[in-house]
């Protein structure tokens, strides 16, 4: 919380750095990098901001940043018109159910059941949006995460399947708003989806208006680029990254090669490589977003979680057309135990510092 001693002074990017950056508690959302409306004030570099000119104390950052001051509970019931119940384990949700693709390509292409990328499809293809933000690769170097606009659906289904090292997708909506779209879907991590919701609270309108709707990702932590992919697998594997196919996490992390050869590494061994800035998030299943989804304890399915009116749209819409195939989550009991022990662990144990 904020204490007394700030009330008498003008808040600005200076409080962030003190009281988050410099704790070691920034996500890297680079939602405050995002916001400034001042040139040459804040840059982004290293999954941090910096302060690379004079502050002029508008307050905004503290304001959308998902570790500086959060109401939560205000958060919901802007969102969902109330707050989390105690036993809802999972967050506020109207539906959760297990669902994949029916479309081939996706499949073939996706980490789990295709869900995300049949949404984002299947709102291009109605015009329910214009694009969408998503975690792309960057073309220079195998495997690092990059934020994406998207505009078409093979771009969509390229990008398809999870990179578990740490991209900033909200630093593409500064760049989607200034090329004028207008419908855009978002797909983030908890924290960035918190900070999306905070800057549609405030309200941002440059930024809050376009935003279609969001999907949230579930999420344990995120890993360093240069500690997992770098050193793990490169160099203590010996494995190219230009030959991975896919990274999944299945109570190991499994690294499947485009020969079609997967290397099983024990969690344990790649927990160091973790970003510690993960260890003070609450939400396991990004609970502030439209949908969220994730394959936690299933295999070639998806759990989704319908959260809004948005997200039951979307969901219906692709539904309807045929691209997706839904079951009961109740079928799948032990992938749904799997994700309310998840859901209530990082709920417990990971407390953000209280800022002074």
């Amino acid at each position: 919380m904020i204490g007394i001693k700030d009330l008498n002074k003008s808040l600005g990017f200076e409080e962030l750095l003190e009281d988050v950056v410099s704790k070691g508690v920034c996500a890297g959302c680079g939602a405050c990098f995002v916001v400034c409306p001042y040139e040459k004030v804040l840059e982004y570099e290293d999954e941090e901001p910096l302060l690379v000119g004079e502050c002029k104390h508008c307050g905004i950052c503290l304001k959308v940043c998902p570790c500086y001051n959060v109401q939560v509970g205000e958060l919901e019931e802007f969102v969902f018109g109330r707050r989390r119940r105690p036993e809802e384990s999972f967050g506020v949700n109207k539906e959760i159910c297990v669902s994949r693709s029916t479309d081939k390509r996706i499949i073939e292409k996706c980490q789990d059941g295709g869900v995300v990328t049949t949404l984002l499809v299947s709102a291009l293809n109605s015009g329910a949006i214009d694009s969408a933000i998503v975690s792309g690769i960057d073309p220079s170097t195998p495997w690092l995460p990059k934020p994406v606009i998207l505009t078409r659906r093979d771009d969509m289904i390229s990008c398809s399947g999870t990179r578990y090292t740490y991209s900033p997708s909200l630093i593409a909506l500064k760049e989607a708003v200034s090329k004028g779209l207008r419908r855009i879907a978002f797909v983030g991590t908890p924290c960035q989806v918190l900070a999306l919701r905070r800057m549609q609270k405030i309200p941002l309108k440059k930024y809050s208006d376009p935003i279609a709707f969001s999907i949230g990702l579930f999420c344990s932590e995120c890993f360093s680029y240069e500690g997992l992919m770098v050193e793990k697998i490169q160099k203590g594997l010996g494995i190219n990254l230009s030959d991975v196919k896919k990274v999944n996490i299945k109570g190991k992390l499994l690294v499947q090669k485009a020969n079609g050869e997967t290397i099983g590494i024990p969690l344990k061994e790649v927990r160091k490589y973790s970003r510690p800035e993960c260890g003070v998030c609450d939400d396991f299943s990004a609970e502030l977003a439209d949908i969220s989804a994730g394959g936690v304890g299933l295999d070639g399915w998806t759990s989704t979680v319908i959260r809004t009116d948005k997200g039951l749209e979307a969901f219906n819409h692709a539904l309807k057309e045929g691209l997706l195939e839904v079951k009961p989550a109740e079928e799948f009991k032990s992938s749904l135990d799997l994700f309310r022990r998840l859901s209530e662990s990082k709920r417990s144990h990971n407390v953000a510092p209280k800022q002074s």
